[in-house]
């Protein structure tokens, strides 16, 4: 794979677009109706229980201003991801989580909307303590791959033709050292991969390939520590993952994955520490735009930045 040109990325714009609340965390970018929607939790520290949805709404990027807010009593709304159906709708899912004394100790929901301000009622999707972690649409199929929060700890493979009653496709998918979160590529050829997250033994996150119809799968070991995979395949056929790496401290990280060896190599990183990372990513007119949070500049606030990519020829 030639890398050459991802050594002249560069970061073009950065600037923070939200900090009212105490903790400002878990983002999501879509650009839909000529609009930018950016999604991200609100609550009073990552793990408290008073989490809400919070969506800005942006003309130009510039100015951010907010759309809705979305909550659901004595529930705390988790790592919000949008996705735009074949219908032509704005589509948001969550994970909740329940506060103790509940049995159940997490649920998956989504929401829609026709113009990402009014938002439809949440509706359950999936099994209970199977989270759902983000939406993706190929072919007028929704895929996700949710995780189980109690045991077994696995994840498993879920399409929808409606974005709400989700289906098991592949039941495990695959459950080795607690996986967890997870986002799903589709390329040209129909081969879909996974970018895995995992939690337990040597917590290195896995990379999974499938042909249709996704009931087989391959998995390799990436040989390192990842959290909020996200992925976006530039114009040029070439994969760009945004990822929280792990060091002394945290950070943000975009790195080009190679699926053949396989390989993530970091050719950028974001302004970013401490808690930090679960990136939106759109491309539009040439430039990658990144939605972010970080508490670098000790608040925990939502940071947008723009990167200029050379695309191959």
């Amino acid at each position: 794979m030639n890398t050459e040109p991802f050594a002249n990325a560069c970061l073009m714009d950065l600037k923070k677009i939200w900090d009212r609340a105490p903790h400002n965390a878990m983002t999501d970018l879509v650009r839909f109706r000529n609009r930018w929607f950016c999604v991200f939790r609100e609550g009073e520290n990552h793990m408290s229980p008073d989490g809400k949805i919070r969506i800005l709404v942006s003309e130009e990027g510039v100015r951010w201003d907010p759309a809705a807010l979305l909550e659901i009593p004595n529930l705390d709304l988790r790592d919000p991801k949008l996705s735009i159906t074949p219908t032509g709708s704005l589509m948001l899912n969550s994970g909740a989580a329940f506060q103790a004394p509940e049995n159940q100790k997490h649920q998956s929901f989504v929401w829609f909307s026709e113009n990402g301000i009014q938002w439809s009622s949440p509706q359950k999707v999936g099994h209970p303590d199977n989270w759902l972690w983000r939406v993706t649409w190929h072919n007028n199929v929704a895929y996700a791959i949710g995780y189980n929060t109690v045991d077994p700890l696995c994840v498993r493979l879920y399409s929808s033709n409606d974005g709400v009653r989700f289906n098991l496709a592949v039941d495990p998918l695959f459950s080795e050292d607690f996986p967890n979160e997870a986002t799903a590529v589709f390329l040209n050829d129909e081969t879909a991969l996974c970018l895995l997250r995992r939690d337990a033994g040597n917590a290195t996150a896995m990379l999974g390939s499938s042909k249709p119809p996704y009931t087989e799968w391959s998995w390799k070991d990436l040989g390192l520590r990842i959290g909020g995979p996200n992925m976006r395949i530039l114009p040029d056929g070439r994969i760009v993952a945004v990822i929280r790496r792990y060091g002394q401290t945290p950070w943000t990280s975009l790195s080009i994955l190679d699926p053949i060896k396989p390989a993530l190599t970091e050719f950028l990183t974001l302004p970013s520490g401490g808690d930090t990372s679960y990136a939106g990513i759109c491309w539009h007119e040439e430039v990658l735009w990144i939605s972010y949070y970080s508490s670098h500049e000790q608040k925990t606030s939502i940071y947008l930045a723009k990167v200029k990519i050379p695309q191959l020829s």
